[in-house]
């Protein structure tokens, strides 16, 4: 499934995502060489409606015609297939980003496919991983890292000083590469802002220029860390929406501005139908359900058990049937300033 090449083909830097599939005929892991040799690895369109990474790199590497990189630089271009369709992934695909090593997911060819991307930037000692996404809900721009690793976190300050640990869901981008290189996801907002894309593009481009990754501390006035302790789901079974119907959940319209916002227990997110039998699917780090310890439901309203900061909330039905509502969040302080 995988197109490995070593040039740049034709037209790819005016090429929408929406026609990189007929261009590219597939998933492609691209190799430019630079002036130091260890790459740096980019991903983009892990999910198909996360456009940003793809015009990022477009408009970087528009900016390189006819110069040389300063770092050689890998992209991989993920589900263009998704993308010609403006989708997170397909039916009958497998989401792109729960399917790299480490994944608990069943063996699918997209599992072989990621395994044979990790092993080639093994071969060639990548330098840094860069996973570029957006999301659907109002976030800051901020950076994920799976290690709380010195180089991990300048390579996410970097980007930005809200900087979020996560060792959930399993199976993405960024945890894979962490076994290889210092790695980093990058959130740059809502695909249709331009700022995330020139965000991103200059970050990528900065660090191209980096000739190494510091090993002494961030130091703490420099980084806001934060560590994803749950993920939440809504069960199949339960209907929910955001439009007052008779459903068993009706979830609050503005719930997306309470991202990365602290909230006090009592906040009410959204209103359950007298006598529905409505429990979130809440999950830690253990995958052990923890719906009682942040969420109970006070005379038909669904709220807060206790202070907590949740990310990523998205009122957009069909990636909360497909991912998540979102992630709650506990600030991690750094060891050491």
């Amino acid at each position: 499934m995988l197109n490995e090449i070593e040039h740049l083909p034709d037209g790819l830097l005016e090429t929408p995502v929406e026609f990189l599939a007929e261009l590219l005929g597939g998933p492609t892991l691209l190799h430019l060489p630079g002036r130091r040799p260890e790459p740096l690895f980019v991903t983009v369109l892990a999910h198909g409606n996360e456009s940003t990474g793809f015009y990022a790199v477009q408009s970087l590497l528009q900016k390189y015609q006819g110069r040389e990189l300063p770092r050689t630089l890998s992209i991989f271009i993920g589900n263009v297939t998704a993308a010609s369709q403006g989708q997170r992934f397909l039916d009958g695909q497998t989401d792109y980003n729960r399917v790299w090593p480490g994944t608990d997911l069943r063996n699918t060819p997209e599992m072989q496919m990621m395994q044979q991307v990790v092993d080639s930037m093994r071969a060639r000692k990548a330098f840094a991983s860069i996973d570029v996404h957006n999301n659907t809900g109002i976030n800051p721009h901020y950076g994920c890292i799976n290690r709380v690793d010195n180089q991990f976190l300048h390579l996410a300050a970097q980007f930005s000083r809200t900087v979020v640990y996560f060792i959930r869901p399993l199976g993405v981008q960024s945890m894979a590469m962490s076994y290889v290189c210092p790695a980093v996801t990058i959130e740059c907002g809502k695909p249709d802002h331009e700022y995330g894309m020139a965000h991103a593009r200059d970050y990528i481009d900065a660090c191209l220029h980096m000739s190494e990754l510091p090993q002494h501390p961030v130091a703490s006035h420099d980084v806001d860390l934060f560590h994803t302790v749950a993920v939440v789901k809504i069960p199949a079974d339960v209907s929910f929406g955001f439009d007052g119907s008779a459903l068993d959940l009706q979830l609050n319209g503005n719930l997306d501005h309470l991202n990365f916002r602290e909230l006090p227990a009592g906040t009410e997110l959204g209103r359950v139908r007298p006598g529905a039998a409505v429990e979130l699917d809440v999950t830690d780090d253990n995958n052990q359900s923890v719906y009682d310890r942040y969420f109970t439901i006070n005379d038909d309203a669904l709220v807060t058990a206790r202070p907590l900061m949740p990310s990523m909330l998205t009122l957009d039905e069909t990636i909360i049937r497909q991912d998540c509502l979102g992630y709650l969040m506990e600030r991690l302080l750094p060891e050491n300033d």
